[in-house]
């Protein structure tokens, strides 16, 4: 059988902090404990947050850790004809559709029917998509894409999963309620999800799983707060005839106030721990990880 292939996906539009530390440390070591593959792909679609020395920063952060990485290194932001084909195909399908309202309408939709009733909530806790889109009459999306008008690509979930079916993903973690083995997949959650903007062919949904697909990547390793979102990454894997990598979600690193870390935050980056005299073995120490492990046969 071939080995497993583990990743490490950061995006960089910040430094580094100890969340992103504790997953990059157990992507490794579960690679080199199986005789595995260990990857590093830069997530970079979003050009406008995305800079080139916080690039470099995580090749440095993580080689001070002991981090060892295959080359060539993806970079999403060389790959967008990809995710544009991909677009395409789901266009031709019929599932996907554009929606015109900025984040300003939509918030202004959202409270006006909070006014009546609760709104409907995704995982994260965000408002279900609650534009006309959908439902908007062809000649009208055709013109107003023709006059320019900013737009971003919805799946129409609900004709999704009628075409798929009933999904589930193997957990060899667990869920924020203990959900491990067979979980159901639960896309509808999510509502109408964002797979791509006019300026922007992409998301990260989208991405993610074409990625994981074209690296042969069999074990996705990743924190608790994308337990759900996995919901999402099965439909496409569905849609787009992609294979299912085995899924392990884990515990998230949380600050003092109790909530993750986050570079939005200003989570301590680890070049400043390293500045305050942290070493590589500490680091591990403090998020409970053991020593570092050697090669599979060392």
């Amino acid at each position: 059988m071939p080995p497993p292939v583990f990743r490490f996906a950061p995006s960089p539009n910040g430094r580094l902090h100890l969340g992103h530390a504790y997953s990059a440390l157990l992507n490794f070591d579960l690679a080199r404990r199986s005789g595995g593959v260990f990857l590093l792909r830069i997530e970079d679609i979003d050009q406008t947050r995305c800079r080139p020395e916080f690039e470099a920063a995580i090749y440095d952060d993580l080689a001070w850790l002991g981090i060892e990485w295959q080359q060539p290194v993806r970079r999403q932001s060389e790959h967008l004809e990809l995710y544009r084909q991909a677009i395409d195909r789901l266009q031709v399908a019929g599932l996907l559709y554009p929606a015109f309202e900025s984040r300003a309408e939509i918030a202004r939709l959202v409270a006006a029917r909070e006014r009546e009733a609760p709104w409907p909530r995704d995982p994260d806790g965000a408002p279900l998509y609650p534009g006309e889109g959908r439902t908007l009459p062809a000649h009208e999306r055709q013109a107003r894409i023709a006059a320019g008008a900013p737009f971003a690509l919805r799946l129409d979930v609900a004709a999704a999963q009628q075409m798929t079916g009933p999904l589930d993903w193997q957990e060899l973690g667990a869920g924020p309620g203990g959900e491990t083995g067979t979980v159901i997949a639960e896309p509808q959650r999510w509502g109408d999800v964002v797979l791509a903007r006019k300026e922007i062919p992409t998301s990260y949904h989208l991405s993610v799983v074409i990625d994981d697909a074209l690296q042969g990547v069999t074990e996705v390793v990743r924190g608790l707060d994308l337990f759900w979102a996995t919901s999402v990454h099965r439909l496409l894997q569905h849609l787009l005839g992609l294979p299912a990598p085995r899924y392990r979600h884990h515990k998230l690193v949380l600050g003092d106030d109790g909530l993750k870390l986050s570079k939005s935050t200003k989570a301590t980056a680890l070049a400043d721990l390293r500045a305050q005299g942290a070493t590589p073995a500490a680091i591990r120490s403090q998020l409970g990880l053991p020593p570092a492990v050697e090669t599979c046969g060392t």
